[in-house]
Order: structure tokens, then C-alpha cells, then sequence
């Protein structure tokens, strides 16, 4: 089971909005597929999935606002 945490989407930012997933738990997902919408202090992002498998569990929800560092999905693949 592969870990993805919330990256450092740019200087100093220390957390981001989760806006919406574009994938659900069950989804099976292709490297660089984008896989949720994130919002910073300067922009709303994009971010792909760094690796192919299918979607384990969502640790986040759309509204959450989540730390950099923190896990925010689960892939198995």
C-alpha cells in the first residue's frame, strides 16, 4: 500500500483546501491521472497521481483542509 501525502505546492505554504477528488476509493487510476484539486493562499492545483493502482481509502474530504506531510490517499498497485 502505497502512501501519497499532500506535497509542498509552494513556498512556505504549510497546508492546502482539498476542493474536490476527481477519483473515488475503488477507482482504478493511471501515473499522472489527476486525482484531486487542491486549493493554496495563490492558486487551485491540480495534482496527478505519482503512480498507477487502484484507489485504497481517501483520508481527506472535499472541504478538509489538510497540512503538507499529511497522507491524504492510499493507492494499492
Amino acid at each position: 500500500m502505497f502512501e501519497f501525502k499532500l506535497p509542498d505546492l509552494g513556498e512556505g505554504l504549510e497546508e492546502g483546501e482539498i476542493v474536490s477528488w476527481l477519483v473515488k476509493e475503488g477507482d482504478v487510476v493511471t501515473e499522472d491521472q489527476p486525482m484531486v484539486k487542491v486549493l493554496t493562499d495563490k492558486a487551485e492545483v491540480e495534482i496527478p497521481a505519482p503512480k498507477a493502482g487502484r484507489i485504497a481509502k481517501l483520508h481527506a474530504q472535499d472541504g478538509d483542509k489538510v497540512k503538507v506531510g499529511a497522507v491524504i490517499v492510499e493507492i494499492d498497485g
